[in-house]
């Protein structure tokens, strides 16, 4: 009876672990599930993630390495001195870019305190707002007045033989940007001649017409020209707008020298009537 009771109380124990155990694994399972989920996503994300680093990093490489990949297809050996053209070019435009806004003044205002230092203080007064004011406008001014001593006539020349000087200044080294826009265009078509000739003597070795022998003549060709004129168009914005202010500042010139002339001219008169 004993053994009967020891065996029935063994029995249930076992039937309540297995039960016990059973419902620990089910409330287990959702965590499980769940955890496993999270993680998925996590690496999802993580892909996505570094697909799209990938992709920036493509994007960028290709954008920064664009213009370099084109320059080497389309031959260093042409494509150099185009490059050449438009580095010389670009210096010497962005020289006279500076120089020329330096050299600009408010020519109304510089004018009325030259009149009124003339005015006030006699030619030495006018002289020292010349010499103290920059440009090609003050410098014309400075020389009128040194020469004033001499006469009016003698002013007058020493006025139109300094503008000329001064405009000469203001157009120095402009002509190089001029050659350099007609001579980057040439030489890309020097560059397509070349290469369309390649393409021809690939065909006349080959005997056969095969896309795969003319193409790299031919893109030799086309690469160039376009590069050619790409720097031809951008050193003629900077050019027309060189040239645009050299007339700016040279008509400033003109209008001040009338107005120096006719204060010296009323200058001597006063100093006559006196």
């Amino acid at each position: 009876m004993k053994r009967l009771f020891s065996i029935l109380a063994i029995t249930g124990l076992m039937t309540f672990g297995n039960v016990q155990a059973q419902d620990s694994t089910q409330a287990a399972a959702p965590a499980t599930e769940q955890v496993a989920d999270t993680t998925a996503t996590e690496a999802t994300t993580d892909e996505a993630t570094a697909t799209t680093d990938e992709a920036a990093a493509t994007e960028e490489v290709t954008f920064t390495q664009s213009m370099k990949k084109r320059f080497i297809e389309g031959d260093p050996i042409w494509m150099s001195p185009v490059l050449l053209c438009l580095i010389l070019g670009l210096a010497i435009a962005i020289e006279r870019i500076i120089y020329l806004n330096l050299s600009t003044i408010n020519t109304k205002k510089f004018v009325s305190e030259v009149e009124n230092a003339l005015n006030s203080g006699g030619i030495e007064a006018a002289k020292e707002v010349a010499k103290n004011t920059a440009g090609p406008v003050a410098s014309i001014f400075y020389q009128g007045l040194e020469r004033s001593s001499h006469g009016l006539e003698s002013a007058e020349k020493s006025i139109v033989a300094y503008g000329g000087v001064q405009m000469g200044q203001l157009e120095k080294n402009v002509s190089w940007v001029s050659l350099f826009i007609a001579l980057a265009p040439m030489l890309g078509f020097l560059g397509t001649v070349i290469g369309m000739i390649v393409a021809f003597d690939q065909i006349e070795s080959a005997g056969s017409m095969e896309p795969s022998l003319v193409a790299g003549g031919i893109k030799v060709a086309l690469l160039t020209t376009v590069f050619g004129l790409i720097v031809a168009m951008i050193l003629q914005v900077f050019y027309n707008y060189i040239t645009a202010k050299i007339d700016s500042i040279v008509n400033d010139m003109e209008d001040a020298s009338i107005s120096l002339v006719d204060m010296l001219s009323d200058y001597f008169k006063e100093k006559l009537n006196k």
